[in-house]
């Protein structure tokens, strides 16, 4: 079982930017799922201030769907925002998150820390695998704000 997981990625963009890509529903809405999930507009709500809810529908290629929800623990624009996050809303357990954004010589190192899923080894490589796919769809959304 993994407790923790890691995935950090370099962007060609400012934290503000990177930061806004995270915050911003217009910006979410387009690399949250990859580009082969839709998760409309107006499916999605972020209320981003400690202990703001947030919430998405991602709409799967397949016909079913998934809904996200979680909270907002920390809000510290543009370096650091933690949220908590489950695709079963009736189920109180929520998994911690926390991206942390470093400015790097011609861009901003992004590192996301997801810990207590006590995933199997499996699990883990198949989160870290589709959070790639995510950060993917959200590096060619911030080259197009470049």
């Amino acid at each position: 079982m993994t407790d923790v997981l890691t995935v950090t990625r370099t962007f060609a963009a400012s934290r503000e930017l990177v930061y806004e890509a995270w915050t911003r529903p217009e910006h979410f809405s387009v690399w949250f799922g990859t580009e082969a999930v839709d998760v409309p507009l107006d499916t999605l709500s972020m209320d981003v201030r400690v202990g703001g809810a947030w919430n998405a529908v991602m709409h799967l290629p397949d016909g079913n769907k998934i809904q996200w929800v979680g909270e907002y623990t920390e809000v510290g624009p543009p370096e650091r925002l933690a949220f908590t996050m489950s695709d079963d809303p009736s189920n109180p357990a929520r998994v911690p998150v926390v991206v942390v954004l470093a400015e790097v010589g011609g861009g901003t190192e992004m590192t996301l820390t997801q810990t207590g899923s006590g995933f199997t080894e499996e699990q883990h490589a198949r989160t870290v695998a589709g959070y790639n796919g995510f950060f993917d769809a959200m590096e060619k959304l911030l080259a197009a704000q470049a």
